[in-house]
């Protein structure tokens, strides 16, 4: 949308999924006021108290609002502020998450599912004869339950590959489902404060991750393909979703293709908050087969059905907005978000996350 301008104020409009976000500049750019649009709450920040207090008037005279002062609490989710930094969480929304199961007394599990774990659908049981695994007479519980745990990711992303698992089974839970899902709400029991820990030290550097589990779904052979996006060492940007690819090299390369296209929206809004980020931006991935390809396009046939994505990348690469290089597996932020992990390497990459449990942190 064209950046409108109304008695010296200019304001530029950046849509996401689920909000607005509107960056309001002064006459001469200097300074800048921020609101985030969601529904009917409005959060308001900005490069100088005087500005903030002059939005709110014009808001006041324009709506009738309810100013609720300094931001602590907004949909469920905990601001937490120390000099440090600033934490995102969501643990009131979980204790009531736990206690609406009735697993207060229940032991915490250590990870979010079982390492070796292979939930599958009632049309795959069928196919294959399999009969032990009994269908819930009623789903609503089970549906109810995976809403609630959909929310919680919002702050808890080591938690989005066994919601995301989970929710698959909607229409036809299972009793086995039914339990990996419990197994969710007592890995939340012993890690209630863990949030999103976000660095008050100064930052210009955005690094990424990016990962594809190749046809990881039994029920559709769909990849998996997730990236993870930190600045400096806050994580400010994760996602995931499923694809279909012909090969392991596709389905990384579609995963890569996806983080540069967010990288892309970031740099246009980091440029328009007035934040300089170092360029290029490094893209980890542990797929050699990917980078090679990122580097040398050789649009041969087996490349041709992603020849958007084939040019797309390079193109951002020659302009020196992103660089690849190889990480190895066992660094791999993304698998988080992608795979079943043992204890130790889910521990192991939720400290390279910056996760942090106000319950036992002095932060």
């Amino acid at each position: 949308m064209e950046p409108k301008t109304y008695k010296g104020i200019t304001s530029h409009r950046f849509y996401s999924e689920c909000s607005l976000l509107l960056i309001i500049h002064t006459k001469k750019g200097e300074d800048l006021v921020i609101v985030i649009v969601y529904v009917d709450y409005l959060l308001i920040t900005g490069s100088k108290t005087q500005l903030i207090t002059k939005v709110k008037a014009c808001l006041h005279r324009q709506f009738k609002l309810k100013d609720l002062c300094e931001l602590k609490f907004l949909l469920g989710i905990e601001v937490l502020r120390s000099s440090e930094g600033t934490i995102l969480n969501q643990r009131k929304y979980i204790l009531e998450l736990i206690v609406d199961a009735g697993l207060t007394g229940a032991k915490p599990a250590s990870t979010p599912m079982e390492y070796n774990l292979r939930l599958t659908s009632v049309e795959h049981d069928q196919a294959n004869g399999y009969t032990a695994d009994v269908v819930l007479h009623d789903i609503t519980p089970y549906q109810r339950l995976v809403g609630k745990l959909l929310y919680a990711t919002i702050t808890r992303p080591d938690i989005s590959y066994a919601v995301q698992t989970l929710s698959q089974f909607m229409q036809s839970p299972k009793k086995s489902h039914m339990e990996a899902a419990t197994r969710v709400i007592r890995y939340l029991k012993g890690s209630v404060g863990q949030g999103v820990w976000l660095h008050s030290e100064p930052a210009n550097i955005l690094t990424c991750w990016c990962y594809s589990d190749w046809a990881a779904c039994p029920n559709t052979r769909r990849s998996i393909t997730r990236y993870v996006i930190k600045f400096g060492e806050s994580l400010v940007s994760w996602k995931s979703k499923q694809s279909v690819s012909r090969s392991s090299a596709e389905a990384e390369y579609k995963s890569m293709a996806s983080t540069v296209s967010k990288i892309t929206w970031l740099l246009s809004l980091f440029k328009e908050l007035g934040v300089d980020v170092q360029l290029p931006i490094i893209i980890f991935s542990d797929s050699k087969s990917a980078i090679q390809l990122a580097d040398n396009p050789v649009l041969h046939e087996r490349t041709k059905h992603i020849e958007i994505d084939c040019h797309f990348i390079p193109d951002r690469i020659k302009a020196g907005e992103v660089d690849t290089a190889y990480v190895h597996t066992q660094q791999q932020l993304a698998d988080i978000l992608t795979k079943r992990l043992s204890q130790v390497q889910h521990v192991h990459l939720l400290g390279k996350l910056r996760e942090i449990n106000v319950m036992y942190s002095s932060a």
